[in-house]
């Protein structure tokens, strides 16, 4: 008979345990879930692409480390009727001004790409704005524009770096497709990344020096028009207002209610 009651007390007092052990992993899992809810909204995210209905995607291309190929660029882009987006380092700027005017002059978005090309993660509130507006100044002084459109160097960013960023006036740039093209490993190589991963609103990295530039990009533009995409700088596929960019870096506009919620 003892036993028997030392047995049905055991029994209880592993039920009550396990029930105490099921309800405390449920409440620390809802804590868990909440916090990296909350770190997930707190984390600041830049724009890859943009959503869209329409058959529209931009190009773009970094410019840091020589222009050697920049003429033939624009040659390309004027054959094709395409615009396009030009992301400047400020040292760049100083050596080919003339040429940071022709860009201009033929209707691209110039865009800042820091001063001195560091990792702006790395870099305080300050340090990060002096980037910014060194090269910002440099580009207005030369085309009379103040340009809106920053790609931090690497694609290296943090919360503070597009805080600040958008305290100076500019909108967070990266890419959702990297054409790879610093790699070096030829044309097709980058012709079926470019075509195969574009959708409506992508935004697509080269980069002005590229090895096979002036060979790939007749390719792609002329692969990307047959598909029906329209080819339009940066400025003109990001929205500018009520938006929110989602954990995929993907721009969306806000409905009226979340506008609302917002308010």
């Amino acid at each position: 008979m003892k036993l028997f009651v030392i047995s049905k007390r055991r029994t209880i007092f592993t039920i009550i345990f396990s029930v105490i052990i099921i309800l405390g992993a449920l409440f620390f899992n809802d804590i868990s879930y909440k916090v990296m809810a909350t770190l997930a909204t707190d984390k600041l995210i830049p724009i890859y692409s943009v959503e869209t209905e329409e058959k529209k995607i931009a190009i773009s291309f970094d410019a840091a480390w020589g222009d050697s190929y920049t003429d033939g660029i624009l040659e390309t882009l004027d054959k094709y009727n395409v615009k396009s987006t030009f992301f400047l380092v400020g040292f760049w700027v100083d050596r080919y001004p003339d040429m940071v005017k022709k860009i201009d002059a033929k209707g691209h978005d110039v865009g800042n790409h820091s001063s001195t090309h560091p990792h702006m993660s790395k870099l305080s509130k300050e340090q990060i704005a002096e980037e910014l507006n060194q090269t910002g100044k440099k580009i207005y002084n030369l085309t009379g524009k103040k340009p809106y459109l920053f790609r931090p160097p690497f694609g290296d960013y943090n919360n503070n770096l597009i805080k600040t960023g958008k305290e100076c006036g500019y909108y967070t740039i990266q890419w959702d497709v990297d054409s790879l093209d610093w790699k070096e490993l030829g044309v097709e190589p980058v012709v079926d990344r470019v075509t195969r991963n574009v959708k409506n609103g992508s935004i697509v990295l080269f980069h002005n020096n590229a090895k096979y530039v002036l060979e790939f990009l007749p390719l792609v533009i002329e692969k990307l028009q047959k598909d029906g995409y329209e080819i339009v700088p940066i400025s003109e596929i990001i929205m500018k207002d009520n938006y929110y960019i989602d954990h995929t870096g993907k721009q969306k506009k806000l409905e009226n209610s979340e506008k609302e919620e917002n308010q």
